[in-house]
């Protein structure tokens, strides 16, 4: 498989993110950069370095809806765009979906007991959607298949990071391209999102994270294509650190519940430099933590006053 990278800025903490340009039976490219100029003009000039231009290529694959990974899908006029169906959710941009999603976070952020001064700059954050691409997906792919014009390069569905979110294994070169599934020199975060049936059960992010950390472990990888940063080849131990730093931070959470706390609480315990200016993130984090603990029956939670009070067992 010929897999030609680009990198492109973002406006994110998280730096530059990649592409990759693949040649099989089509011509394709995995993830597109977001929707701002610079990484417009990024993405241009690797796709003509590479010999080819905007209108030659004949599939965009999405590994996630992320929009620094989904956001010039609307630069390819003559190709399919594919990935998972929730990614249409974003790409739509539906007044009733916007709505659920905005309702979804409150009813979570009030059960996590952040005050609403709080409450109401998050969801405005959440609101911003200028970076995301508009253009619908035409074909969905699912956990399992292979990707159109490219024999042996298989789907497998790995959500956790986002709920929409690919890998892609070729089954002879055991090459990946993994999305944010793992990342060379940060943790990806399990960040709380709607569900993929748009019902109000929250996904429980960081529990599916770590399944599909096990999960790659189970393929044979001889190299891994990052979202960000330089390529990975010892796969194997890199999660093994990732989930040897989510078992010490969780064993820190059931430290904290000495006594009885919301979600909030344990987040100002847990992240008192950042949790303020990175609250989103941290809650997400947080919120992880303790629903690994629920699972191992370490703690329990139980809603009093419209609240989750989580403690020991």
């Amino acid at each position: 498989m010929e897999i030609v990278k680009i990198v492109m800025p973002t406006p994110y903490d998280v730096g530059d993110v990649n592409a990759f340009l693949i040649k099989g039976d089509a011509l394709s490219i995995v993830d597109v950069g977001p929707k701002t100029k610079e990484a417009y003009e990024a993405l241009e000039f690797g796709i003509k370095r590479a010999g080819y231009r905007f209108n030659d290529i004949e599939q965009v694959i999405l590994t996630h809806h992320h929009p620094d990974h989904a956001g010039w899908v609307d630069a390819f006029p003559n190709a399919e765009i594919l990935g998972h169906e929730y990614i249409d959710h974003w790409m739509k941009k539906t007044e009733e979906f916007l709505n659920y999603r905005e309702e979804f976070y409150k009813m979570y952020l009030i059960k996590q007991a952040v005050p609403e001064g709080y409450i109401q700059k998050i969801l405005r954050i959440r609101r911003d959607m200028e970076l995301y691409g508009s253009t619908p997906l035409t074909k969905y792919i699912k956990d399992g298949d292979e990707v159109p014009g490219h024999p042996g390069l298989m789907v497998y569905y790995t959500p956790g990071h986002a709920q929409s979110h690919f890998i892609f294994h070729h089954q002879r070169t055991k090459e990946v391209i993994g999305g944010d599934i793992l990342l060379e020199k940060i943790a990806s975060n399990p960040l709380i999102e709607p569900p993929v049936d748009l019902s109000f059960d929250r996904p429980k992010s960081l529990v599916q994270y770590q399944e599909s950390l096990q999960f790659l472990t189970t393929l044979e990888i001889s190299k891994l294509y990052t979202g960000h940063g330089n390529e990975i080849v010892n796969v194997k131990e890199l999660v093994d650190m990732r989930l040897e730093k989510d078992s010490q931070r969780t064993n820190q959470v059931y430290e904290i519940l000495s006594e009885p706390k919301t979600v909030y609480e344990v987040t100002k315990e847990l992240y008192p430099a950042v949790y303020e200016s990175q609250l989103g993130l941290t809650l997400s984090k947080t919120q992880g933590y303790l629903d690994v603990l629920v699972k191992e029956e370490r703690i329990r939670f139980e809603l009093v006053g419209g609240h989750e009070i989580y403690s020991r067992i």
